[in-house]
């Protein structure tokens, strides 16, 4: 059995969806409508949406949408009964004790034994580094500096240099063929079969917040290719949403996080007594490692590597941490190459001056700019201030706007140009509009799947909006449209629900959106409540509005005249009534009386 209706809605209904997204996302009010950068993409130009009257989030570039269920099922790989849990636990409600479906069950089992799996092969890694095929990997991590408390502490291991000693040691566990190659350890060919992804590496263990192994990473011992490896992204693994040492970092007592590049980065400053130390799991940082930094702290200290790819991942990672509401401050650690290097050169005392000197993140990439430029010609001065114009224009706040502009004047002085020279251009630039971003088409999951979508399920798709945004439309629009005038067994389920939602004044999509278990479905339905259509005026809503509904009744008919047995002589009358009523539609379309009121 599942939860009753009524403890589903009211878990649902005490969460208000603003605050939850937001703990996630940043979000900006624009209307009645708040909107972020989406943490299920990456996106510079925010199309993440969230509504307060519908409690439902949608993003108009990825497609991604439900109501507060759905977001945490998307954002933390929850099963329906675990984000009910949370959001229980959240507002206070005291879940009453039930049995599981069979289906959640079996879903909640998959998860829980390939957790299982994880810890099993951590814990055989780890035994392999201390016996005697070990040694080359425990010798590494001595030679890195490593003491045994550390390598205990982060649980590393080793794998040996034959490749299916791991496959033989789960196997004999009892796992069977299909779980292992769910869970991201192995690799398949026609050839061998399956065998270990990870061998003759030392290993280091990815675990999410909990402390749950989710995923590992691994150093090659020698000169093979490629130097370091991670797993796939599995049922319990997305490396755009967790951070290597955020388990144990996110305890920690200082006011900011240090984020760096690589598993020993991380080890070294833990062990040097650095324990706010996380990385992203070799991929650059993106708005899901941000928002999911925004949870523990206000502030990161960004110690990517000191050559040129470093330099470029902190000015990619800056505006990103910035867009969530992070500060980010960027640590020097010239001469040497990254975190674990200067504390083995300096020590951990140099290293904490450096971090007191962390500097300031927006002046960071104002610097970068005149150290690629030939500041000393006035063509190099002029490119220099348009680069700096286009960051200026970053900052919707005009006060931290204007600080940065005296910042930059003072700098750069011996240029000759004032405060009100550069604040003239940021006027000027912003007048004329910046450069539209190019979007690109985003690519889902479910993308490939997507069907060619024709104008009349947009149609019902507008309509269905409408009915949700507007829900005094219900009733009115009933005198004219039936839920099976729409096609579709989505399209007219939803219709349904919204129709007797109607008579009964009450609509809400939020709560419509808990009949829907399937994350592809909720997806599916989110997009029914969230169509957009550009239109001027009332004037033209009404129209527009009229121009649907004649569209989806004449369709109706249409495929109902097309279905029609002519033996059925009922359907026939009905049919022709049908039609004089689309006749009297047609003449009255553009002057209905709808009213356009939300509630």
């Amino acid at each position: 059995m599942r939860y009753s209706d009524d403890i589903i809605e009211e878990v649902r209904s005490r969460n208000d969806i603003v605050d939850v997204v937001s703990q996630y996302v940043r979000l900006t009010r624009r209307g009645s409508t708040y909107f972020g950068l989406c943490p299920f993409h990456n996106e510079k130009t925010p199309s993440f949406s969230v509504t307060p009257s519908k409690q439902m989030y949608y993003c108009f570039g990825c497609g991604a949408g439900g109501n507060v269920f759905t977001f945490l099922m998307e954002y933390e790989n929850y099963s329906f009964t675990e984000a009910l849990s949370a959001l229980a636990d959240r507002a206070g409600v005291q879940l009453p004790k039930i049995e599981y479906s069979k289906e959640a069950r079996e879903k909640a089992e998959r998860r829980e034994t390939l957790l299982a799996v994880n810890k099993q092969a951590a814990g055989y890694f780890y035994y392999q580094l201390r016996g005697e095929n070990g040694k080359k990997g425990l010798q590494y991590l001595k030679n890195r500096g490593l003491s045994d408390e550390t390598i205990r502490k982060f649980g590393l291991g080793y794998s040996d240099k034959y490749s299916d000693d791991l496959y033989k040691y789960l196997k004999s566990k009892g796992y069977t063929d299909e779980i292992l190659r769910e869970s991201g350890l192995f690799n398949v060919d026609e050839k061998r079969g399956m065998y270990d992804k990870f061998w003759n590496r030392v290993i280091f263990p990815i675990m999410d917040v909990n402390s749950r192994v989710i995923g590992f990473g691994g150093r090659v011992m020698g000169d093979g290719k490629p130097k370091y490896l991670n797993s796939p992204e599995t049922k319990i693994f997305d490396k755009s949403r967790n951070l290597y040492g955020l388990n144990v970092a996110r305890s920690s007592r200082k006011p900011y996080l240090l984020l760096c590049e690589g598993y020993m980065d991380v080890i070294s400053m833990h062990q040097a007594g650095f324990t706010n130390a996380v990385a992203s799991l070799g991929t650059a940082l993106t708005s899901g490692h941000a928002s999911l930094l925004k949870r523990y702290t206000q502030k990161v200290l960004l110690l990517y590597d000191s050559d040129d790819a470093g330099v470029r991942a902190a000015t990619r990672a800056i505006p990103i941490l910035k867009e969530a509401g992070v500060e980010a401050r960027v640590v020097s650690l010239v001469p040497c190459k990254d975190p674990d290097e200067f504390i083995k050169t300096y020590g951990a005392e140099e290293f904490q001056k450096r971090l007191d000197d962390a500097e300031d993140s927006f002046m960071f990439r104002v610097r970068l700019i005149a150290r690629e430029l030939p500041m000393e010609e006035p063509q190099g001065q002029n490119q220099f201030f348009e680069r700096c114009t286009q960051y200026l224009l970053e900052l919707p706040d005009e006060l931290e706007r204007n600080l940065y502009i005296e910042a930059i004047v003072r700098e750069y002085r011996y240029t000759g140009v004032s405060a009100d020279d550069l604040k003239r251009r940021v006027r000027s630039q912003a007048m004329k509009g910046t450069p539209v971003e190019k979007k690109t088409p985003v690519r889902t999951p479910e993308s490939g799947r997507q069907k060619h979508e024709n104008g009349y399920d947009r149609s019902q798709k507008l309509m269905l909006t409408w009915l949700v945004t507007y829900p005094g439309l219900v009733q009115q629009v009933s005198r004219y449209l039936s839920p099976d005038d729409f096609t579709g067994d989505l399209y007219r389920q939803v219709a349904q629900m919204i129709f007797a939602e109607g008579e009964k004044g009450d609509v809400n999509p939020a709560r419509l959106l808990n009949a829907f278990t399937d994350s592809e479905e909720q997806r599916e339905v989110a997009s029914l409540f969230n169509t957009q259509i550009h239109l001027e005026n009332s004037e033209e809503q009404k129209k527009a509005f009229g121009d649907t509904l004649y569209r989806i009744k004449e369709q109706s008919i249409e495929r109902k005249s097309k279905e029609w047995d002519p033996a059925d002589m009922q359907a026939l009358q009905d049919l022709i009534r049908a039609k004089k009523e689309l006749e009297e539609l047609g003449k009255i379309r553009q002057d209905l009386p709808v009213s356009f009121d939300e509630g």
